[in-house]
């Protein structure tokens, strides 16, 4: 089984160690359909809404909008603020959540004239335009370019760094190596296509969830006859 174990030549991935992985994830947890959204347009709310919170208090806080009838880029940018941070109260820091969603909704109406001329930016200058916009980092705006417009970006979350940190027993450099420098290097591990970049990413972040938590559960993770970390603390060996 000596495909299973990961050859480090100084790379921080290697093209079939990504395959492994991805084989190995889809195993176990089937194809996931994730972005969860209705639509493009709540896509974009729900990626602006989970920082620093959890998908659970999203959902409500999404729920509030759509029994509002105010899931809507007008409605959100014409907004009195106070009621917007009412409805997304259950997503946290909901006061400066508010404020940056009347804001984008309001920049992407004044300089493109409608959400669809937004996305139908290509993924360079789509990007630009998300991260001018104050509250919209790199991972926030990858997500909203993969899953609401459709083109394909691998997102990079914390656990892509913690997952491949552990795997290749590199934890230090995943933390500190910058995003735009590892998302390069995945990308260029595995096919450049739109429908792999959304189930990769969304098995990632369901292992990260399920077993590579800050304190991992290691025993019955499905890459624990790959990963480093696992192999060096808890002497899991590949099945044979």
């Amino acid at each position: 089984m000596e495909e299973y174990f990961i050859v480090s030549k100084g790379d921080f991935i290697l093209s079939k160690d990504m395959k492994t992985i991805y084989r190995l994830l889809k195993k176990r947890f089937g194809f996931l359909n994730w972005w969860p959204g209705d639509s493009d347009f709540e896509i974009l709310v729900g990626a602006i809404l989970t920082q620093q919170t959890s998908w659970k208090n999203v959902e409500k806080a999404v729920a509030n909008l759509k029994d509002a009838h105010m899931l809507d880029i007008s409605k959100i940018s014409e907004c009195d603020i106070d009621y917007l941070q009412q409805l997304v109260h259950p997503a946290g820091f909901y006061r400066q959540k508010a404020i940056r969603l009347k804001e984008i909704c309001s920049a992407i109406i004044k300089d493109y004239d409608g959400f669809e001329n937004f996305l139908s930016l290509d993924a360079k200058n789509l990007r630009e335009s998300l991260l001018s916009m104050k509250g919209i980092g790199r991972e926030t705006a990858d997500s909203i370019i993969l899953y609401a417009s459709g083109k394909p970006v691998f997102v990079v979350d914390a656990y892509t760094r913690r997952i491949l940190g552990r795997v290749y027993r590199q934890e230090e450099a995943y933390r500190n190596i910058g995003y735009d420098e590892l998302q390069k290097e995945i990308e260029s591990g595995i096919k450049k296509d739109l429908g792999l970049y959304k189930d990769f990413h969304a098995q990632m972040v369901q292992l990260g969830k399920d077993y590579c938590l800050k304190k991992p559960l290691c025993t019955n993770c499905p890459l624990n006859g790959i990963c480093l970390y696992s192999i060096h603390n808890n002497g899991v060996h590949p099945s044979k």
